[in-house]
């Protein structure tokens, strides 16, 4: 046997037969970077090798020890072997994104949900550089936020912002406050905000049906905005929108825009412009003082009015604007373990919340009904703001 299997790893591995065995959903596999974890998606199988090239990491373990010994033997032959495993339906934060033959021009997301390559203006999503007439409003935007968005600036928000004394009203009057708001930080939407919420939570609901509250935060995510009306302050929109990023540590070369933090008085203060500034390793983004907007004002708002939403729900709602932890992967050394198991329940979300965004229009009456439903289920009938 020994000697066979030296022969065959002279042969081209061609021009072994090929088996194919289908697992029960028992099989649990160690993917590449991931480590060990149960299945997830829907009826796309995943094909894996047995046994593995040793130039790739990913390789497939079996609960029980006949399986073991079954796959050992057939190892020792030198056979290739393709391993087919269905996945159970999606029953956990590790979405996998479900791969099938569909029309170049659109990306298929986990679940089913379509992507389209351009936004409403024609050019790729968050392309800040794209040659349109909201370009120049996009970079005095930025400048300002840039500039202004400091320690003591934000300190003084969430002092104000944190009594919750401007008035009581009930989520859905909330929503419709934002008929008339136009985010001016979005290179992709010109469309009311309302509309965002909406395609938001309904493209979520329709591929994670049984995840409520994930499909209540679709909706609730951006009410923040309101910080934009005369009766929350009227403040201006570098003060409400935009990517959002820590302040009182150096700021990440990956934040849009980068350029004009060198005009913001943190940037050369020795106690704030290091890697860690203020911050200690794993300290938890709940540590951390983020850049003053619509999302850390509805996370205060949820958090102080008891909502019953899971601790995922209060992550999306405070971190889905800031871009450079869930796209670029920056200040991860700050992250504790929580944060991290709430991060990929967040690069889910965000798929939604930036690719959703069309000229397709929400039946805002038919869809009512239920996320009032909703509403009563996870927070009080009125909220303080």
């Amino acid at each position: 046997m020994k000697n066979l299997s030296r022969i065959c790893s002279l042969i081209s591995i061609n021009l072994i037969p090929e088996v194919k065995v289908k697992l029960p959903h028992l099989a649990r596999v160690k993917r590449e970077g991931l480590g060990t974890s149960k299945f997830s998606g829907k009826d796309s199988p995943i094909t894996y090798k047995y046994p593995p090239p040793f130039s790739c990491q990913k390789y497939a373990y079996y609960s029980t020890p006949f399986l073991h010994s079954f796959f050992h033997i057939i190892s020792l032959l030198c056979f290739r072997m393709t391993i087919l495993i269905d996945q159970p339906p999606f029953a956990g934060v590790e979405a996998q994104e479900k791969k099938v033959h569909i029309d170049e021009k659109e990306v298929l997301l986990d679940g089913g949900f379509l992507v389209p390559h351009t936004n409403s203006f024609g050019h790729t999503f968050r392309y800040y550089d794209a040659e349109c007439e909201r370009q120049e409003g996009l970079q005095n935007f930025y400048r300002n936020n840039h500039i202004n968005q400091t320690c003591d600036f934000v300190k003084k928000m969430r002092e104000e912002y944190g009594k919750l004394n401007r008035i009581e009203m009930r989520i859905w009057e909330c929503c419709e406050l934002l008929n008339d708001m136009v985010d001016e930080s979005d290179p992709d939407l010109d469309e009311p905000q309302i509309e965002h919420l909406l395609q938001t939570a309904e493209a979520i609901r329709k591929d994670y049906p049984d995840e409520d509250w994930l499909h209540l935060t679709g909706l609730i995510h951006d009410l923040g905005k309101v910080l934009l009306l005369p009766s929350f302050g009227g403040r201006p929109q570098w003060a409400v929108v935009g990517d959002t990023f820590p302040v009182g540590c150096a700021f990440d070369e990956s934040i849009v825009h980068h350029k004009y933090f060198e005009e913001n008085p943190d940037y050369n203060n020795p106690a704030y412009n290091t890697k860690y500034g203020v911050y200690s390793e794993g300290c938890g983004l709940n540590n951390v003082m983020m850049s003053w907007g619509h999302d850390d004002y509805m996370y205060l708002v949820a958090k102080e009015n008891k909502t019953t939403l899971p601790s995922a729900a209060l992550f999306i709602i405070r971190y889905h604007s800031f871009y450079a932890l869930h796209r670029s992967g920056a200040y991860k050394h700050l992250m504790n373990e929580e944060d991290i198991e709430n991060l990929k329940w967040l690069q889910i979300f965000n798929k939604y919340d930036l690719y959703s965004k069309s000229k397709v229009r929400v039946d805002v009456e038919k869809v009512k009904p239920y996320y009032l439903s909703l509403i009563s289920k996870y927070f009080p009938a009125k909220l303080k703001w």
